[in-house]
């Protein structure tokens, strides 16, 4: 027997495999590297430098800055330090942008999360559609072969009309053709699932069933809404990116600002022309520095001005980015809430349509077989309740897929 694969294995599986949400968290870490290196600008920078060479010919020794001409070796050290004391708040406001801009990142990586978990159940269904509707044309066909086998014991026995014999003949290798046909979906539904997983299709293994809830209120489009406006990670991203983008306006108005700096250091010579050690020359040439550095912008060709402008511009789009969403979320949800509604209304229509279509191809087989009836009127019968089965189906699964759909518009798509 081949092991049987739930739902939640698959998604399990899919998350932990798939390498579009492993690049997608990438994207994630970045932005935390950034926020800490924002955070870590507010610390002052340190750095030292040691520099050896050797000088021929006429040169100036850097101990006594006199000319000499002798071949020497020479060197220096040093030692310095930087921080920024005031640049306009750039820098806060940089770790605030960068603060929202990883929830924001958060946000857009559980949505594509939430996408994913929604993709991989919507082919689950296909499966198991498919894998019901080969079903169906076995147990299909089986009837059909079982009139063959009844048709030619009595059309050899000459108690069989030829046109009826060999219509259940045509009627047959319909049904086989159908069959192969329904064999090459279920492959192709479980090639697609598999690849979402990232395994082989051989070793996906047969998928346990699924069932719809029962009954119960239906959301209505407005609850649905305000659910999906609360709880989808997306939306919740836009007001992150509206954030984001207003930082970025106080960090274009600060090149308004003067910046004001303090520095620090130490720094040495040495010299090969003077017989004293080295740390003894370090000691003697060591010299010590202060300073502090204000910046103000006088004129920059009106950037700063265009800046800010263009931030302000940036503030807009992303207000018109939410509003667009939200109009494109209310249509979805719409469309979901009625898809919900009209998907029950027809599973219980081809419920009771099944049933007709059954009893009339029950009375049309009794019919045949008593020879009351032709072949034409018999398959018409046995046409018509396959296929009210195969709809009937066919909408039972997309009743579910409806559901799971509901699901994550209400931000409880579970697993």
């Amino acid at each position: 027997d081949h092991p049987v694969t739930t739902l939640k294995e698959c998604l399990d599986i899919a998350l932990k495999n798939n390498s579009e949400l492993k690049r997608n968290e990438l994207v994630l870490k970045r932005s935390q590297i950034e926020l800490s290196q924002s955070r870590l600008n507010l610390l002052p920078s340190v750095s030292a430098n040691i520099s050896h060479g050797i000088s021929q010919g006429r040169s100036v020794d850097p101990t006594t800055n006199q000319f000499t001409e002798n071949t020497f070796s020479s060197g220096s050290q040093g030692l310095s330090a930087e921080i920024t004391l005031f640049n306009g708040f750039r820098m806060l406001h940089d770790i605030r942008m960068k603060a929202v801009a990883r929830e924001a990142g958060r946000l857009d990586f559980e949505n594509h999360i939430n996408e994913f978990k929604l993709d991989v159940i919507e082919a689950y269904v296909q499966v198991l559609t498919a894998t019901d509707m080969l079903t169906q044309s076995r147990n299909q066909l089986e009837v059909t072969r079982e009139q063959l086998r009844r048709a030619e014991i009595m059309y050899g026995e000459g108690e069989f009309p030829p046109g009826d014999y060999y219509d259940i003949r045509g009627q047959i290798k319909s049904e086989e053709n159908q069959l192969e046909n329904n064999k090459k979906v279920v492959y192709t539904a479980r090639l697609r699932l598999s690849r979402m997983m990232q395994m082989e299709e051989s070793a996906l293994g047969n998928l346990a069933p699924l069932e719809a809830r029962s009954g119960g209120q239906l959301a209505l489009t407005a609850d649905l809404y305000d659910a999906a406006r609360e709880h989808l990670p997306s939306i919740r991203a836009l007001d992150q990116r509206i954030t984001e983008s207003r930082q970025q306006i106080g960090i274009a108005r600060s090149g308004f600002y003067p910046s004001l700096s303090m520095g620090a250091g130490l720094n040495s010579r040495f010299s090969d022309s003077y017989t004293t050690s080295y740390m003894t020359q370090f000691n003697q040439n060591l010299g010590k520095y202060v300073s502090v550095s204000l910046r103000i912008p006088v004129f920059n060709r009106l950037q700063t001005v265009n800046q800010v402008r263009q931030a302000k511009l940036n503030y807009q789009e992303a207000q018109l980015q939410k509003e667009i969403r939200l109009q494109q979320l209310k249509e979805e949800v719409s469309q979901a809430v009625f898809d919900l509604q009209t998907t029950r209304l027809a599973v219980t229509n081809l419920r009771e349509q099944v049933d007709h279509y059954a009893e009339s191809f029950r009375i049309a087989q009794v019919q045949f077989e008593a020879g009351a009836t032709n072949s034409l009127l018999f398959l018409a019968a046995k046409n018509k309740v396959d296929a009210a089965r195969q709809q009937l189906l066919i909408k039972q699964y997309e009743y579910v897929l409806q559901q799971y759909i509901n699901d994550y518009y209400q931000g409880n798509l579970g697993f």
